[in-house]
């Protein structure tokens, strides 16, 4: 069985981390997927950066650049990660942008996600249709969970396409926005939450965009299995470094 799916028949609220590969300096990328496992985290988005990542807000945005000037490329996060199996344990998602992934041929990139034990990938920008038409059969031959998006304007219809497209988890957007543009959540989207956990999907939902603390994560997680941090993460990083990464993981789950 998939990773992702061993980690989502635990009886808790999962925590998964977004962070950008090559940043803050190009070779962080291992230690701070050990430290982040160290301390608890459930699951792991590595952001493989991208010159026009279209989801992203500032602060994604900016590590995506600074990693981009750092050196990283796809070729190299493969290097980084050909060991992290020795070590690591927990799902580990690549998360980017379908440019990279067809540059660097897609079938070479989910083989060697597969050598490396990455379980899953997240392409925004990839769409359903052409996913199923053109690659679903390349993903299940390197056993690749491909993790599709819904935002609150995503109709019931597509949801439902998505669901029945989807082996892993549904990444559930919290809001029609970029990624770190949003701090807590109103009335908008707690409708939203529940709206779809009344839809009785068969894949669990997981919420990303917006969360940022403890009180974030709780509400994200009244009625979804798990909730994705990305830019809070990454601005923490930014102002105090790979050590400290237990004191951030901490707050959020105190």
């Amino acid at each position: 069985m998939n990773r992702i799916n061993q980690k989502l028949q635990e009886d808790k609220k999962l925590l998964s981390i977004y962070f950008t590969a090559g940043y803050p300096a190009l070779n962080d990328t291992v230690p701070i997927i050990r430290e982040l496992e160290k301390n608890g985290v459930d699951m792991i988005e590595i952001g493989l950066p991208f010159s026009d990542p279209l989801a992203d807000g500032p602060t994604i945005q900016a590590s995506s650049t600074a990693a981009l000037q750092n050196g990283m490329r796809t070729e190299l996060l493969f290097e980084q990660l050909k060991d992290i199996r020795k070590t690591v344990s927990i799902p580990l998602i690549v998360m980017g942008y379908f440019n990279p992934m067809l540059q660097y041929g897609v079938e070479a990139f989910c083989r060697k996600c597969h050598e490396i034990g990455i379980d899953g990938i997240i392409m925004p920008d990839l769409p359903l249709d052409v996913y199923q038409e053109q690659y679903e059969a390349i993903f299940t031959k390197y056993g690749l969970i491909n993790v599709f998006l819904i935002t609150p304007q995503t109709s019931e219809e597509r949801i439902r396409q998505i669901d029945g497209a989807s082996a892993g988890f549904i990444y559930m957007v919290s809001s029609a926005s970029v990624t770190g543009s949003k701090d807590g959540f109103g009335n908008a989207q707690t409708d939203y939450f529940e709206r779809i956990a009344r839809m009785g999907l068969k894949n669990p939902q997981i919420v990303g965009f917006g969360i940022s603390n403890a009180e974030t994560f709780q509400a994200a997680t009244e009625t979804a299995k798990g909730a994705i941090i990305g830019s809070a993460f990454i601005k923490h990083l930014t102002d105090y470094g790979i050590a400290t990464i237990g004191d951030f993981v901490e707050k959020i789950k105190s």
